[in-house]
């Protein structure tokens, strides 16, 4: 029996910036948050890390008089539960949206991914391929990250001592990494800030935030293993909306998606990371244009 309810939304939630119902549904490893706005085609909004679905408030305020947009919270992060003994991996992250779309039955749906909700997103797109339509791809990677040197660095810190309190006793992730990835901090309001910062209020809390830094690396193999079988997404239309400006995920991520998707729509944008903060206006007219 498939167990989903609206739920009340906390009160810190800003109802003028998420003016959305809460919904829950009871997975085998967990309680996952998500929204269901609007209805039509199914554009579902797949996040990555110190994000929740948040980070999409303003693409899904706007496409949601079209399109049926669902967005989740991975557990232990948003709104969802934080799940003691989860191991945070993405490839149990991956598993857990390939059942929540097998759940509510979604088809024909148009993929939105970001960061390390790309290969989240597109691990779970893989394993149901039949029901995927279109992707869209903001600033993410999909192959092995295991001989990077810049990937090797990033794990070499979360994997210390050093690493560990920071990301555990500081909330360093939500707190320093996520205003470095913005090309303009001043669009990082400390209203808007807050909302990324309090989903995390203390070290119990932060450990998903740890496990998905940890796996950037330690979960090199699968990130391959779905980069092998990305042929199975080969069919579908694909657009890939690129911070230009991004400091973590640099123009040769793009250039490596433009080699192995040469069909792909393709823009770059004037924005660092998170693009669907700093260019939500572009990102709409970029998806609608797409459809």
């Amino acid at each position: 029996m498939i167990t989903k309810q609206i739920i009340p939304t906390p009160a810190w939630v800003e109802d003028s910036l998420y003016p959305f119902d809460s919904r829950i549904i009871e997975l085998e490893a967990g309680k996952m948050h998500y929204i269901d706005e609007g209805k039509g085609e199914v554009l579902l909004f797949v996040h990555g890390t110190p994000t929740w679905s948040f980070v999409y408030r303003k693409l899904i305020k706007e496409l949601a008089a079209d399109y049926r947009c669902i967005a989740i919270d991975h557990l232990g992060f948003g709104l969802s539960e934080k799940v003691e003994g989860f191991s945070g991996k993405p490839e149990d992250h991956a598993a857990n949206l390939a059942e929540f779309i097998q759940k509510i039955d979604l088809r024909n749906i148009t993929l939105v991914v970001h960061d390390f909700g790309g290969p989240i997103g597109l691990g779970a797109g893989i394993q149901l391929a039949g029901r995927i339509k279109q992707v869209v791809l903001m600033n993410s990677w999909l192959w092995a990250t295991k001989e990077d040197p810049a990937a090797q660095k990033v794990d070499s810190m979360v994997n210390s001592w050093v690493g560990k309190f920071m990301y555990l006793n500081m909330n360093f992730s939500a707190k320093v990494l996520l205003k470095q990835a913005f090309s303009d901090k001043k669009l990082l309001s400390k209203e808007v800030h807050q909302h990324y910062l309090k989903p995390f209020p203390e070290k119990a809390s932060r450990k998903p935030l740890l496990q998905l830094a940890q796996a950037l690396v330690g979960s090199s193999y699968w990130y391959h293993a779905q980069w092998e079988n990305l042929h199975k997404l080969a069919d579908k239309e694909w657009l890939i909306l690129w911070g230009m400006k991004d400091p973590f995920l640099g123009k040769s991520y793009l250039e490596r998606w433009r080699n192995r998707l040469p069909f792909a729509r393709v823009r770059e944008v004037d924005s660092g990371h998170f693009v669907q903060e700093e260019k939500a206006d572009e990102v709409i007219s970029e998806i609608s244009a797409f459809w």
